[in-house]
């Protein structure tokens, strides 16, 4: 039979509201009586209710995790870095998939609070940005994985990415490249990359002409990829360099290379971003942005455990480097 509250309070001689407090270790209580609860706990084997527990701590222990495209392979690595961090909090994870469609993430985040998630972690399509600060809370705060926001009870945790399209084109142009396309990133939100920016940045830098009909926006997915590049490398047969917006879009820009009989990178060179584990797997292997994706995680979980300990405090937005991993399609 299961060891109650009650059980453990008249094994220890002290009332319920005492055994409470020590097994959600709250309320001052002598460190005699303590003792005393916590033995009768073990020889009893009594184990808390989580649902009791939540009820006086208005905490489920339970956080939610959306991810854009699980079977992007750059997000399984983040979901890890969330998993393994949330473990060593002894936290549960509901992991969902929302596929950047707005409305999904809208019920999953919905859903998400009736369950009662202490907090979420999201990667957000950029449509999100509106519901999601209507929606913040320091009650039930939120961490956003790359997406810019400035609002009470959301947290950011960024990658570096202007500086990654920077390190992408100082290289293109080191190699002697002057006609370099962008290819990818959700069309919706084309003006608002910080990929792009940092793209057009960069070419300015080295006096090299932005034409913006070079910058071709495509859903960040293989086959999109190879679409958008085909119609680039079609009408504009001049480009020499593609720097793509993620690795997805890169190998599916290889692909449109081969298709139009064109080399990697002899006659077209292509750097993607992330460096997802098919970059190396591709042929040519992906010149490509890398960054640390399970550490991304670790500290998305990290902040939105800082938020909750401090809901009302302020967090800046935690900053991820990048790096450049020459391999063969550059």
């Amino acid at each position: 039979m299961t060891a109650t509250l009650r059980d453990v309070a008249l094994k220890a001689g002290v009332s319920i509201k005492t055994v409470s407090r020590v097994a959600n270790n709250q309320g001052e209580i002598s460190e005699t009586t303590r003792q005393r609860v916590q033995a009768a706990i073990s020889e009893l084997g009594y184990r808390p209710s989580k649902v009791a527990r939540a009820l006086v701590t208005q905490r489920t222990d339970t956080i939610g995790l959306i991810l854009g495209n699980i079977t992007n392979p750059f997000f399984p690595e983040v979901a890890r870095g969330v998993l393994d961090a949330a473990e060593a909090r002894d936290l549960n994870v509901f992991v969902c998939n929302s596929d950047g469609d707005l409305q999904r993430e809208l019920r999953t985040l919905q859903s998400l609070t009736e369950h009662g998630v202490d907090g979420v972690i999201i990667s957000p399509s950029y449509e999100m940005e509106a519901d999601l600060r209507a929606g913040a809370s320091p009650d039930r705060p939120i961490v956003v994985i790359n997406r810019p926001f400035d609002c009470p009870g959301i947290s950011t945790v960024m990658m570096r990415s202007s500086e990654g399209s920077r390190l992408a084109v100082d290289y293109l142009s080191a190699k002697g490249h002057t006609a370099i396309a962008m290819v990818g990133g959700p069309p919706s939100a084309a003006r608002k990359l910080q990929r792009a920016q940092g793209y057009r940045t960069a070419l300015a830098s080295h006096g090299l002409p932005v034409v913006e009909e070079w910058v071709r926006p495509c859903l960040p997915v293989r086959g999109h990829g190879r679409e958008a590049t085909v119609e680039l490398l079609t009408r504009w047969p001049q480009i020499t360099a593609i720097f793509a917006y993620n690795d997805l879009v890169a190998i599916g820009a290889i692909e449109a290379c081969q298709t139009l009989g064109r080399v990697v990178p002899r006659d077209c060179a292509v750097v993607g971003f992330d460096d997802i584990p098919l970059a190396d797997s591709v042929c040519p292997a992906l010149t490509t942005v890398r960054v640390d994706k399970y550490e991304l995680g670790r500290r998305a979980m990290d902040r939105l455990a800082q938020m909750l300990a401090s809901p009302h405090e302020t967090f800046q937005p935690l900053w991820m480097d990048v790096e450049l991993v020459i391999r063969q399609s550059a």
